[in-house]
């Protein structure tokens, strides 16, 4: 960087691009993980160093903990935090061998009776957690937990006993949706777009597609975000955007949206972008360190985004 020295791993970024402004701020503020994830996407890191990273947060019984998902504390195992660990792996393209026969014993471990996963087992109380995350005694299946798991292994040709149960419930809890909030649609398309049988998936996919128009679930004009209702629970201003749906071109859901509306949505996205180079979480606030952690996740996830649509970011 022309300020403070170039880095290591890169030529300099075009001065002020997206990627120039957020570099600092993820070696700022951002955990290890982050960090090496960040070198990886953009600076030309390798994958181990951030499977080392990641190793930090298993545990013995094969399952995650330790805070990965920012907003669960504690050393304990959560499915939770199996589903972003899964994300860091498949973003390395790491998510096979030894290492997925653990996570899927996990799983197997704490699944439901009809085979899917809780999004909190009772385990965490006791620990610091936000919130709006209930914990109860017998937590039911949770599409939330389940759909984006189920996706990722289907993605990366996993098969384990436990899953055939899973993709069962996916397909039940997909077709079963009738009222629903964005964050079960984001996991729903997570499921669909990876799901083996193509021609279901996109047949559910637009019936989807449907209901977000129908029930407002997508804010469709930044300029005017009065006209999209936030969800029941949800933070004042926790609206969704097309491209939280669509998070690449590729993904049944990009469908939805017309090319007006998408471009509307990543003007929207390269607008957040904040002085200090991060974007901000618009998810609702309980403790400073969790929010902390979250952006510089939030900040990557931006970046990758744009770039997958074909946005320059530096």
């Amino acid at each position: 960087m022309a300020e403070t020295g170039s880095s290591p791993l890169t030529p300099t970024p075009p001065a002020r691009s997206p990627l120039f402004r957020a570099e600092p701020f993820v070696w700022l503020t951002a955990r290890v993980l982050e960090q090496r994830l960040f070198a990886y996407e953009f600076l030309h890191g390798g994958a181990e160093p951030v499977e080392a990273a990641l190793d930090a947060y298993r545990n013995e019984d094969g399952g995650y903990g330790h805070a990965l998902e920012p907003d669960l504390r504690g050393p304990v195992s959560q499915p939770l935090h199996t589903v972003h660990a899964l994300r860091v792996l498949d973003r390395v393209g790491l998510l096979g061998g030894r290492r997925v026969e653990r996570v899927c014993r996990y799983l197997t471990s704490v699944s439901t009776a009809d085979g899917a996963l809780p999004a909190i087992d009772p385990g965490q109380r006791g620990y610091p957690t936000a919130p709006f995350v209930p914990i109860v005694d017998d937590p039911p299946s949770d599409l939330l937990a389940t759909g984006p798991v189920v996706g990722l292994l289907h993605r990366n040709d996993v098969w384990h006993a436990w899953l055939f149960r899973a993709t069962d419930f996916c397909w039940q809890a997909v077709d079963s949706l009738e009222r629903s909030h964005p964050y079960e649609i984001e996991a729903a398309v997570a499921f669909l777009d990876s799901a083996p049988d193509r021609r279901r998936a996109e047949a559910a996919a637009d019936r989807l597609g449907r209901l977000v128009r129908d029930q407002r679930l997508a804010a469709l004009d930044p300029d005017h975000l009065e006209a999209f209702p936030v969800a029941p629970g949800y933070a004042p201003g926790e609206h969704h955007f097309p491209h939280d749906f669509a998070r690449t071109p590729r993904s049944l859901a990009r469908a939805w949206f017309t090319d007006d509306e998408m471009a509307r949505s990543l003007d929207h996205l390269a607008s957040e972008q904040q002085e200090d180079g991060g974007w901000p979480v618009r998810w609702r606030h309980w403790a400073p360190a969790p929010a902390l952690e979250a952006r510089s996740m939030v900040t990557i996830e931006a970046l990758r985004t744009l770039r997958a649509h074909g946005r320059p970011i530096g």
